[in-house]
């Protein structure tokens, strides 16, 4: 797969996809939160080569997902307060900016057209909570939030903010679960920055989102 794209896309695109796997594994939960594992027993799961694993494990240190331990292995980290708190602080941050941007570029049919994603869909789990339906939420939900900091048309924020959400999904994954409690409640969380950003309230729409990261840091943080 990976040898496939090295020679379609050349070097980059080979990099790029031996990440991807990465996450896919990290998804999957083939690799788990404070697991160690060895690069062969990688190699085998990923389906790369030594070296384009060892092309990869300097980004993923860097941004944080994996800590290479010489003589022991490569150790996931483990899902704890640190990383927790760490990982909200940074979400709330990039998403406060994203906010500001929103409530003076965002049009009102892209914020209507959000607002009718939310209303319908949770109107539809206090009906039937189905999975298929819980599972819609969980894309609106990544949606909305995809879609402010895409909006704010800057790289940087938009890559620091894609590291940061691997981390997100993993917490999510362990801690969060959308459900028929919880979506209504963040939903709603949604629906008050949306009200923000049409009133082009800055300091509302700022509220808003830091009380929706802070409400999501505390069921993870399960307070």
């Amino acid at each position: 797969m990976v040898k496939q794209a090295a020679a379609e896309t050349g070097g980059a695109g080979v990099k790029d996809a031996a990440y991807d796997l990465f996450q896919d594994a990290l998804m999957s939960g083939r690799l788990r939160p404070g697991q160690m594992v060895s690069q062969r027993a990688l190699v085998d799961m990923l389906n790369l080569s030594i070296g384009a694993l060892r092309e990869l494990l300097p980004r993923l240190q860097a941004e944080g997902l994996v800590s290479v331990l010489p003589q022991r292995g490569i150790l996931i980290p483990a899902i704890d307060l640190s990383m927790i708190r760490n990982t909200f602080q940074m979400r709330a941050a990039l998403e406060r900016e994203a906010v500001i941007h929103a409530v003076k570029e965002m049009s009102d049919a892209v914020l209507e057209s959000q607002r009718k994603l939310h209303t319908d869909i949770v109107e539809a789990v206090k009906k039937a909570p189905t999975p298929e339906l819980l599972a819609r939420g969980q894309e609106i939900d990544t949606g909305f939030h995809n879609l402010l900091i895409s909006a704010t048309d800057n790289e940087l924020l938009r890559n620091a903010y894609n590291i940061n959400a691997i981390r997100m999904r993993l917490i999510k994954l362990d801690r969060i679960r959308l459900n028929e409690t919880v979506l209504p409640e963040a939903f709603g969380d949604h629906l008050a920055v949306i009200d923000a950003i049409q009133k082009r309230d800055r300091i509302a729409a700022i509220d808003a989102m830091d009380k929706h990261v802070r409400n999501a840091r505390n069921r993870a943080l399960q307070l």
